[in-house]
């Protein structure tokens, strides 16, 4: 027996040192210890037991190492799930993908004068969309270098930036700056609003691996072109080139393609009509970067930098743009609503556009301070009613209010014109006489600006002179409801109250429905419908609407016409107008100032054009004594002789009426009618004289008196002058 027995299954099994086996090796069988692995059939060890151990430090490395995988693959599986979570989140917070749609561009309207050069664009936008094809390469180019120079690369979303974003965001600090592709940019633009958080930024990431895998990378970049915003209200690159350059996105410099791609990092504070400079040293930012980029050669970058982009003047604030919203106020009834982008090209003539422009900007410049008047208005229109110069104030940036088509005043005498044809179709003639002396009618007494009468005078020389008392009998006369009704026929739309005040226009109008009620006079007899689109199309070409002749009929008899003009012409000769100028041209035409000088008018015509002017204040202040035949007639003049440049001139029609034959009075009989008493008699025993002066003291006036621009009462002289142009 050995030293040790053996026990029984309760007993502890102690191991036997004479079964050492040979050697005496008491090393600890392999087999005995926990988990170890035992010899096999054959007897032999396994290789693992056989291995020679490892140091300690080795094994303390490799589990070092092992622990920092384990937890770094840990955490990056669970950020991962969290950040797929997230994703997720958000995307369910997005309309179903397969509901996703790229937004309609607001629709641009070009609106172009009849040479089909640009006047405006209307619309949310500020320009056209133009398609990536039609660009210089330079234009995609500057904002590929300077926002994603990897953008033909990567897929949509930028990890990098992605990265720094969400890093930023934790960090507590607001105003996200970069890692914004330019397909995320785009989808910021298109679906998302502007706030700066990790839930927009989440959502701008999926809605831009959406528009990768739906778009091509040249859609994609041909939509943010045309969406992105550049400030000063401009959105698209050809609203920005129009805006700041007065261009058209396709001839673009490479400075200026700089300059407008360097604006996408603060629109509004590096815009070039505000701060030049800054926009200058970003734009040689992006120079730079083309160059780094390759995109552009040295010799490109060094030519760009010496030579930086010149902001234009802005085109949006000439007196065209008047014209321009008259446009949009039509357009609806013309085309119905638009959803696409349209051309509208107009019946306006540039070159006359600028002349009615200049001349009332020079006039008022010279004497607008002078003589307290601070407003203005021109309107031309060709004698077949398209509208070919429309300035409704003196600086469109300052007002935008149109006072050519929609402020109404007081016509004054201006409106005499529809007295005298409803009196001339009652069987009246140029030579009727009619006594001009004092009128009272149920306790209202107009009088002549000079306070004087002349009594018996011709209507061509009432009309001439403006003498209100031969306006207003003529209107009694006739019945106030029959001029209301002549003036309608003409065009005069607005509403005009029938009572004796009317003859001296009393009744508001505005200066386009007053200019067209004369065309009449101007083209034959024929009233027309003021027009200011010739056409619409689509930007592709489609036509919309075209603008047929047509006219709303004869409203004059033809000999009615022809006294109307001969009397008419009087006042550009002899009459209150004889300040007015046009060579070698039949023109006539009507003055008219209101109360207190508050509205001064004229509008006269040739056969090839009408045009009146309006001057004011805009709350109706008195002026100090503009009257229609001082500043009215000038600006007027000075416009007519652009208009009439190179055109041959013609008569007006019927300019040609004779008056039947008759003895002559000579001046002294014409004088002595001039002092008959108010009942029409010979004064007895008196000599001829010219008449007296009015008072000193001013009396308190009617608010329908014509005031005219003679500041001082008429004598022998003055009546000669008056007559005869003296």
């Amino acid at each position: 027996m050995g030293l040790f027995r053996r026990k029984t299954a309760r007993e502890r099994h102690e191991p036997r040192l004479d079964d050492a086996g040979e050697g005496g090796d008491l090393r600890a069988d392999p087999a005995d210890r926990p988990g170890g692995r035992r010899r096999g059939a054959s007897g032999k060890k396994s290789r693992k037991a056989e291995a020679p151990a490892r140091p300690a430090r080795a094994r303390r490395r490799r589990g070092f190492l092992g622990w920092t995988l384990y937890w770094g693959a840990t955490a990056a599986l669970w950020g991962a799930i969290g950040l797929g979570g997230l994703f997720a989140y958000h995307f369910t917070k997005l309309p179903p993908i397969d509901q996703l749609a790229v937004p309609k561009r607001p629709p641009n309207i070009a609106i172009l004068a009849a040479d089909g050069s640009l006047i405006a664009n209307r619309g949310d936008t500020g320009g056209a969309a133009i398609p990536l094809a039609e660009l210089p390469a330079h234009v995609p180019n500057a904002f590929i270098a300077i926002e994603d120079h990897r953008f033909r690369s990567h897929f949509g979303v930028d990890p990098v930036g992605i990265g720094r974003a969400v890093a930023v965001n934790f960090a507590g600090r607001r105003g996200m700056q970069g890692g914004s592709t330019l397909t995320q940019q785009l989808a910021k633009n298109l679906f998302l609003t502007q706030e700066r958080t990790l839930s927009r930024k989440i959502q701008e990431a999926i809605l831009a691996l959406w528009l990768e895998s739906k778009y091509s990378k040249d859609q994609i970049l041909e939509l943010y072109l045309n969406r992105v915003y550049f400030g000063s209200g401009a959105y698209g690159v050809d609203a920005a080139a129009r805006k700041y350059y007065n261009k058209s996105a396709r001839a673009l410099t490479l400075q200026e393609a700089a300059t407008l791609a360097g604006l996408m990092v603060a629109p509004s504070r590096l815009a070039p009509n505000r701060n030049p400079e800054g926009a200058q040293e970003r734009a040689e930012q992006v120079i730079a970067a083309m160059k780094r980029e390759g995109l552009i050669t040295d010799k490109m970058a060094q030519l760009a930098q010496t030579k930086p982009a010149e902001v234009s003047r802005a085109a949006g604030t000439g007196s065209a743009n008047y014209a321009a919203d008259y446009v949009m106020d039509m357009l609806d009834e013309t085309v119905g609503a638009v959803d696409e982008d349209i051309v509208v090209t107009t019946t306006l003539q540039p070159r006359l556009q600028a002349a009615a422009e200049k001349a009332l900007e020079d006039e008022l410049a010279a004497k607008g301070a002078k003589f307290g008047v601070s407003q203005g208005a021109v309107v031309a229109l060709d004698p077949g009613g398209a509208i070919r110069a429309l300035v409704g104030g003196r600086d469109y940036a300052a007002s935008q209010f149109n006072r050519a088509t929609t402020a109404k005043r007081q016509p004054g005498s201006a409106f005499k014109p529809f007295v005298y044809l409803a009196a001339v179709e009652q069987g009246l003639t140029p030579d009727t006489t009619r006594v001009d002396g004092p009128v009272n009618i149920k306790g209202w007494r107009p009088e002549n600006y000079s306070r004087e009468y002349f009594g018996e005078v011709t209507l061509t020389q009432a009309l001439s002179l403006s003498l209100n008392t031969v306006a207003v009998k003529l209107g009694q006369e006739v019945g106030a409801r029959r001029v209301a009704a002549v003036a309608h026929r003409l065009g005069v739309a607005s509403k005009l109250e029938a009572n004796p005040s009317l003859s001296l226009g009393s009744s508001e109008v505005t200066p386009l429905e007053l200019v067209v009620s004369y065309a009449p006079f101007a083209n034959g007899g024929v009233a027309v419908q003021p027009h200011i689109i010739a056409r619409v199309r689509t930007a592709s070409g489609k036509p919309l609407y075209q603008r047929k002749g047509a006219t709303l009929g004869r409203v004059i008899d033809v000999n009615a016409l022809g006294m109307m003009n001969a009397m008419m012409q009087e006042t550009l000769t002899t009459g209150t107008a004889r300040k007015a100028e046009l060579p070698n041209w039949q023109a006539a035409g009507k003055t008219g100032t209101s109360q207190d000088f508050r509205d001064a008018w004229f509008v006269g015509y040739t056969n090839a054009m009408v045009a009146g002017v309006w001057l004011g204040n805009d709350d109706s202040s008195p002026t100090k004594k503009v009257s229609g035949g001082n500043l009215p007639v000038e600006i007027w003049s000075r416009f007519m002789k652009v208009a009439h440049q190179g055109v041959p001139p013609t008569p007006l029609p019927g300019a040609g009426w004779k008056a039947p034959p008759r003895p002559s009075e000579g001046i002294g009989g014409l004088l002595a009618g001039a002092a008959r008493d108010p009942a029409g008699g010979q004064v007895a025993s008196a000599p001829v004289e010219a008449p007296r002066a009015a008072p000193a003291r001013a009396r308190p006036r009617s608010p329908q008196d014509e005031q005219h621009g003679a500041s001082r009462p008429l004598g022998e002289k003055g009546f000669l002058e008056r007559l005869f142009g003296g």
